[in-house]
This record gives structure tokens, C-alpha cells and sequence, in this order.
């Protein structure tokens, strides 16, 4: 906005601008307003009136010299030469010919060449304004010749702003809370804040309230997410699966409820090193330090990855409910063994930063099966004790780094130091150094610590992920040949029509 107000106001224009960003941040706005700034009567200004003929026939969109065209439904070179021709003829009523091309990426190769022309050499009463959601895809001959404006995604407050504002001028009551919901699910964009809007309103039988809100949604309500941290605390698998039971009957959405878990444990994290940076007015503010005295800093550290990691897993999983319960499992896992919940201490004042609780020793736990654990100094693991080949599922690793790994056992795990046995049989990915440290990086991702990996060849006591992968796919497909042999059909056809069964063929589902 201050870039394009002083171009105004010292009357430095260039011929052509370029607006880039999300879908519903205003690019198409923009560019009209930008449009009677060049055209009001009253002047050149970064201020239009408004009220003169130009600016309400540009806002009714009716001013002949204003040309808006959708490059997505034109991406043909005749429609952009027809355009172009039309460029070279004086404005009829304006002072400026303002071209207005939205999605400018979607033209073909031919069409941007065309355009080339023009924007090298263009005539002095013409202005483009080209909008994009996809700037890399504009040739560098274009971007090269244009000024081009980033516009950033609308933060949450601005957009609440605006659909209180819009809500008032409708005469319509609303809950903040509600408004608060729809704001942070336009993700930036207030097209999609209108749209969500209007559509709480329909909704709500013209009342936007929050549960509606949360309803239309599939938002999770907070006290959900406080009743899942205040049942890790307590080390509570019972009550986190009994949390989760009872969203499947409200059938709310387990990927908001994720992404709503990760916000909260971002505010608790804040909480604990700036306080200041919880409100005083935020109605949650209490149990918000309640909560960063009660965690310590390592595990509201080790928590949000979690359920970052469990949002981006959740497609993967054989299903929505199986993905959250085990993003809370593996929570609760990775909580220390055998600690105890911290006392609850009195809520710090705002002036001075809670002190957060020290997380106790771990205790040893006798357990059938011990979890993922993060490992502590003095904690030894082995194959025994943490499964290899359920670890590597879950890693962030592809290629040969996930080659070196699936032909590997988990020898032990101390202190920091993870050492593997590699088959003497492929002894050759040992001279792969870069598979190493992808693998290394992402093991200290994981356990959201240091990592120091060895590779050594060894005779395996146990099967490798690679074969134990081998002997599930042979598995499946003697499964699927044996069904295949026993369907009835087959066998009508083999016996009848002398039919060949070409086992070779069959694949596993």
C-alpha cells in the first residue's frame, strides 16, 4: 500500500504491476481501486473520491476503459491479440486504458509472447495489472518487466474485524468465539472468510453463534483439548481413548482437532517463556499457565511435534479415528516412564515468566512391549526393547537412506548414540555416506534429540525391516494365488473351458 500511495502521489507510474498471493487476499480488489486512483476526475491520487463518474463506474462495473479478463478462461494467443489491438487505441473516457488479466499464469506460451511485445514497448496511456495465485509459472520475460507486490495472507484479528463489521451492518448477532473460529479457518484469505460467513449464517438460521460454528466445522470445542493434556499428565490412557470415543459420536473432525491441539500447545509453550504474550483478557488465560507450570518445557516441546507429525500421518493411517488415537498413544508413550503429574502451583503473575517444572527421572517400568521412548543418559535400548522395523515406519526417510535402514537391525540405543548391524550381504551401502546422515537427521528429528548413528556390519539374531517386508509380500501373494485357485469361477472355467491359470499374473490387493 505504501509503495503503490507514493507512486500515486509523486506521479512515478510504471506500465505494468504484477499482484501475487493466496486466493481471497484482495489481488482483483486491489487492482480496481488502483484503477480509479488512475482515473477519478478529481486527479491522479492514492485517495479517489469515490462519488465522481469514473469511480462508480468502475465500481459497478461499467467503465469503459477498465478491461478485466480472466486468463483462465482465455488462454488462447487470438484472445490476447485481440486485446492487445485494442491497446493501441486512446482511452474514450478515462485517462488511462487499465487492463486487468486475473490468474495471468494460466496463459498459454504463445499468449505471453504476444503480450512481450507490449509490455517492452507500451503506449503511454496504458497500465497492466496482472494477478497471479502462481507467479512461478509467469515466463521471467514478463516478471522482469512488471513491478511485482506480494500480498500477504490476513491475519486472523483483521479478518474477525471485518466479519464483525459486515455482521453489524447486517443486523445480525454473533459470538466472538464463533467469529474467532471462522477467521482462523479462512486460513488468511477473506473471500473464503465471506464464504464461511455466509454459510454459518444459512447454518445458524441467522444467528452466528459457536457451537453452530464449531459444528459446521467439525472444530473440536477446547475443553476437549484440555481434558486430552490433563489425561497425559495424568498418564491416562483410558481417559485419552474415552475423549476420542466421544468425538466419534459428536463426529468431530480428528484432523482439526490436531491441527486445534498443535495451536494450544503452541500457546502453553509461549505461556511458559512469555507470558506476557497471553492477554489478560483471554478467557483461557488461567489454564493456559496452569498448564506451562504442569508440563515442562521439553515435553510441551515434544508434544507439538507429535502432533504435527500425526497431522501430516493422518491420510496414511487405515483410518481417521486410528490415526488421532495413535497420535495420543504415542504421546502418552513418550511421556517419561513412571513419572508423576507435577503439583499444580498458583498461576505466575504476567509480570514475571513461570518457572517451568523439571520433568522427574524416568523410573524403570516393567512393560510386556516398551514403547518409542526418548531416550534419557543412562537408558540403554535394544532390539528388545524397541522395535526397529515399527521405528522406521514412522521416520521421515525415503531412498537409499530408507534402503540402508531396511537392511539394518537395532543393535542398542545409549545415550544418544543409535548402532545398527548391517547384513554382511550389502556391504556396500556402507560407502554411501549421505545415506547416513539422512538417516542420522532424520532419527534426531524423530526422537527430537541428538543422534549419533553407527553403522557396522553384524550378523542379524533378528529379521531385518527388508525381510520381514520380503516374507509379508510372499505371504500375501500365496494368499492371493490360493484364493484365486479356490474361486469357483476359476475353477468352472479351468474344468470346462480348459482355461489356464497364469499364476505370475496374480497380484495381492
Amino acid at each position: 500500500m505504501q509503495a503503490l500511495s507514493n507512486a500515486l502521489a509523486q506521479n512515478r507510474l510504471h506500465h505494468a504491476y504484477l499482484f501475487t498471493g493466496t486466493r481471497g487476499v484482495g489481488k482483483t480488489t486491489i487492482a480496481r481501486i488502483f484503477a480509479k486512483s488512475l482515473n477519478c476526475v478529481n486527479g491522479i491520487s492514492a485517495t479517489p473520491c469515490g462519488v465522481c463518474s469514473a469511480c462508480t463506474e468502475i465500481d459497478s462495473g461499467r467503465f469503459i476503459d477498465l478491461i478485466e479478463l480472466d486468463a483462465a478462461s482465455n488462454t488462447q494467443v487470438d484472445n490476447m491479440r485481440e486485446l492487445l489491438e485494442s491497446a493501441l487505441y486512446a482511452p474514450t473516457s478515462g485517462r488511462f486504458k487499465v487492463y486487468i488479466i486475473d490468474e495471468v499464469h494460466m496463459l498459454s506460451k504463445s499468449a505471453f509472447n504476444a503480450m512481450l511485445k507490449t509490455l517492452e514497448e507500451p503506449p503511454a496511456h496504458v497500465k497492466f495489472i496482472l494477478a497471479t495465485t502462481d507467479p512461478q509459472k509467469i515466463p521471467v520475460t514478463v516478471l522482469s518487466r512488471c513491478l511485482q507486490f506480494n500480498l500477504k495472507q490476513l491475519p486472523p484479528a483483521l479478518i474477525l474485524a471485518h466479519l464483525q463489521y459486515v455482521l453489524e451492518q447486517e443486523n445480525i448477532p454473533s459470538e466472538a468465539g464463533a467469529l474467532a473460529l471462522l477467521a482462523r479457518a479462512a486460513q488468511g484469505s477473506m473471500r473464503d472468510a465471506l464464504s464461511l460467513l455466509d454459510q454459518a449464517i444459512a447454518y445458524s438460521d441467522s444467528r452466528v453463534d459457536e457451537a453452530t460454528v464449531r459444528n459446521m466445522l467439525g472444530a473440536i470445542d477446547q475443553s476437549y483439548l484440555y481434558g486430552l493434556l490433563q489425561a497425559l499428565l495424568a498418564r491416562d490412557g483410558v481417559e485419552l481413548l474415552r475423549i476420542a470415543d466421544d468425538m466419534v459420536m459428536r463426529s468431530l473432525a480428528f484432523d482439526a482437532a490436531l491441527q486445534d491441539l498443535a495451536t494450544l500447545l503452541h500457546r502453553i509453550a509461549l505461556a511458559q517463556t512469555v507470558p506476557q504474550a497471553i492477554a489478560e483478557d483471554e478467557p483461557e488465560r488461567v489454564r493456559l499457565l496452569e498448564l506451562a507450570q504442569n508440563f515442562s518445557a521439553e515435553e510441551m516441546q515434544l508434544l507439538y511435534q507429535i502432533a504435527i507429525h500425526g497431522r501430516n500421518e493422518i491420510d496414511l493411517a487405515p483410518d481417521e479415528y486410528a490415526g488421532f488415537t495413535m497420535t495420543l498413544l504415542r504421546m502418552l508413550a513418550f511421556m517419561p516412564a513412571g513419572a508423576q503429574p507435577v503439583p499444580k502451583r498458583p498461576a505466575p503473575e504476567c509480570s514475571a515468566p513461570p518457572v517451568a517444572a523439571a520433568a522427574p527421572e524416568p523410573q524403570p517400568k516393567p512393560q510386556s512391549k516398551p514403547a518409542q521412548v526418548v531416550t534419557q543418559p543412562g537408558n540403554s535400548m535394544t532390539a528388545a526393547t524397541l522395535d526397529w522395523g515399527v521405528l522406521l515406519a514412522q521416520l521421515n526417510v525415503q531412498g537409499t537412506a530408507r534402503e540402508l535402514a531396511k537392511h539394518c537391525t537395532l543393535e542398542s540405543f545409549v545415550d544418544g548414540r543409535l548402532a545398527l548391524n548391517l547384513a554382511p550381504q550389502h556391504k556396500h551401502m556402507l560407502t554411501n555416506k549421505t545415506a547416513q546422515e539422512k538417516l542420522q537427521a532424520a532419527l534426531a528429528e524423530y526422537f527430537a534429540q541428538p543422534v549419533r548413528l553407527a553403522v557396522a556390519l553384524g550378523a542379524a539374531s533378528i529379521a531385518t525391516p527388508a525381510a520381514v517386508e520380503q516374507h509379508e509380500k510372499q505371504t500375501r501373494q500365496q494368499h492371493a494365488a490360493a484364493a484365486i485357485k479356490q474361486d469357483p469361477f476359476v475353477r468352472e472355467a479351468q474344468e470346462q473351458l480348459g482355461a489356464q491359470l497364469i499364476e505370475e499374473s496374480i497380484k495381492p490387493v
